[in-house]
């Protein structure tokens, strides 16, 4: 027996994981000659088990990908991990199941990459009624259908309120029969996201479906925008290109809440700890649901509200100006009246609607073609001010808005978005006064 000394360099860097269990098992065979030492080019990773098995190693598929940045052209991954290795262009995959095993292939000679490399991956399929709830199924509320379908041509924030049973939660989770297929570069984004949090599955590396995450309203902080001691993507990350649904939106925590401004305006978020800080991504569409009042019956014609007016006030400054600031449609949500409810369904189907999205989209695209933006959401003030362009009539109109409303700078630039929006939809290159109007009210209610 000898003592064996590793050294991992650089010693500024932090390392912690179970990544490095087989470059250090193979590093010490290949140093004592065991093996031979021809692996140039060639990262491994992988957690060992007792007995020598390779176990499934989280964060896969982000590490093949910054090694081939970094010039490796071949990695030795556990079989378990080999699918998602495999989803990085230009890099050999081997699928090693044991230590043994890969020892084995390395004194044989054997070629070191027998993993079959699949295809870049395409757009992703639509989301059909069949997988999800289809927009036509919602009996009523057209004006809230309407106002999904504008939140989903241009990945904007949306606030519904209403009395329960009145059909919020069932609109929010028909948000993702609407949005446009995912591209390729959206679905290695989302699939890396799950790998470093543990949840991509085996049989399924990539996700080609956009997110729809729904946390309980008992969420930490650490739960919401991540954290930990090695940190972790939060939910914000795990939506990000798709839709994060607080259902209950009053419930959440104040602290909780609050974290979600940073995220919203810059679209990503940066986890500090002494090891070192950590920056996900993070843009997603926030669907938020609300009762009017604490019983739920504020406004409702039918039910008489039991909440005082300090109630009342107390229930609705738990979500703060500044993040209502940040919600670009504010759409009430009544309860649906008998004849609708039992009547013939009503309204376009998801795909129709769909379609209308992807064609919107598809001006965005062109317009932002040489800029990091994918949605009129992601616009800047400076880009705003040079798509937004008004009409005289809606120029008029904005003015007038913004004396009544006393809107401040960040909503202002929040309903030209809207209304730029509003404008691809109607396939209009300037935003006319329709447009504007329709986007202004959608804004809260107490700002007017």
């Amino acid at each position: 027996m000898q003592r064996i000394t590793v050294n991992l360099a650089p010693a500024d860097l932090r390392k912690e994981g179970p990544a490095y269990d087989l470059p250090i098992a193979v590093g010490i065979l290949a140093s004592s000659g065991q093996i031979e030492s021809n692996l140039g080019g060639t990262v491994l990773l992988g957690e060992l088990s007792l007995e020598g098995q390779l176990r499934h190693t989280d964060g896969v598929l982000p590490m093949v990908g910054t090694a081939r940045d970094a010039g490796y052209r071949s990695a030795v991954v556990p079989s378990v991990n080999a699918p998602e290795a495999a989803l990085v262009q230009g890099v050999g995959v081997l699928a090693a199941p044991s230590l043994r095993d890969l020892v084995g292939r390395l004194r044989s000679g054997e070629p070191i990459c027998d993993y079959e490399t699949p295809p870049a991956p395409a757009a992703a399929p639509p989301v059909e009624a069949a997988e999800a709830i289809d927009l036509a199924d919602v009996r009523g509320q057209e004006h809230a259908k309407r106002a999904i379908e504008v939140a989903a041509a241009g990945a904007h924030n949306v606030l519904m309120s209403g009395p329960p049973g009145s059909g919020k939660t069932l609109l929010a989770r028909a948000v993702p029969s609407v949005l446009p297929p995912m591209e390729a570069e959206e679905a290695l984004q989302a699939s890396r996201i799950y790998s470093i949090a543990g949840l991509l599955p085996g049989d399924a590396p990539l996700i080609v479906r956009r997110p729809f995450r729904a946390p309980h309203h008992t969420i930490s902080n650490a739960g919401l925008v991540g954290g930990g001691r090695m940190p972790k993507p939060g939910e914000v990350s795990l939506a990000h290109r798709g839709v994060l649904f607080l259902d209950e939106l009053p419930e959440f925590g104040h602290a909780v809440l609050e974290v979600l401004r940073q995220p919203m305006e810059d679209k990503l978020v940066t986890i500090s700890r002494a090891q070192g800080t950590v920056t996900y991504p993070a843009n997603f569409m926030l669907i938020g649901a609300m009762n009017p009042c604490h019983c739920g019956n504020l406004g409702d014609p039918h039910k008489q509200c039991t909440c005082s007016a300090s109630m009342i006030s107390r229930y609705r400054k738990r979500i703060s100006g500044p993040l209502l600031d940040r919600m670009d449609i504010y759409v009430e949500v009544p309860r649906v009246q008998y004849d609708k409810l039992a009547g013939a369904p009503t309204g376009d189907t998801s795909a129709a609607v769909r379609e209308r999205v992807v064609a919107a989209r598809e001006r965005q695209s062109a317009r932002f073609k040489n800029t990091p933006h994918q949605a009129n959401a992601d616009m800047g003030p400076a880009e705003v001010w040079e798509w937004c362009k008004l009409d005289a009539a809606a120029s008029g109109l904005a003015k007038a808005a913004m004396e009544r409303m006393h809107l401040s700078a960040r909503a202002f630039h929040r309903t030209l978005k809207l209304a730029r929006t509003i404008a691809d939809l109607a396939d209009a290159d300037e935003i006319g006064a329709p447009h504007l109007a329709e986007a202004i009210q959608y804004r809260q209610r107490g700002e007017e």
